[in-house]
């Protein structure tokens, strides 16, 4: 496994950027550029995604981290159920929606997994220390 030393190699991070970068194409649609509010919402919330994992790694300690992720979870939740709406207008094609909703839940996988591995981190520590 390589050494996680910058929040570019984290593999949430890298997954979220694709994320980020897919809503912004598609932002650029005909059929989705005129509908300024949900095309903002969802760079918005794309982008916090992305932002909240990096912003979380530079903190200095595994809570504030693990909060940042927290907050990366709930905003790539953001934009998933913002493809709801967005099928039901029928804005972009299906294969889209279900692409961006993959991006979203893999985003989501990863953090959740990262969440776990510094939580035990803290137990193991707590439990170590006199």
């Amino acid at each position: 496994m390589a050494k996680i030393e910058r929040f570019e190699d984290l593999e949430c991070w890298k997954v979220a950027r694709l994320l980020t970068k897919h809503v912004y194409i598609l932002a650029e649609t005909e059929s989705l550029k005129s509908d300024f509010s949900t095309v903002r919402q969802l760079k918005s919330a794309s982008l916090s995604t992305m932002n909240n994992i990096a912003e979380g790694f530079a903190r200095f300690n595994k809570k504030d981290f693990m909060r940042f992720l927290d907050y990366a979870q709930s905003s790539a939740s953001e934009v998933k159920s913002m493809t709801y709406v967005i099928e039901d207008l029928e804005i972009i094609s299906e294969n889209e929606i279900r692409q961006l909703r993959r991006e979203c839940e893999d985003v989501q996988k990863l953090t959740l997994g990262l969440i776990r591995y510094l939580n035990k981190q803290l137990k193991d520590i707590n439990t170590t220390t006199p």
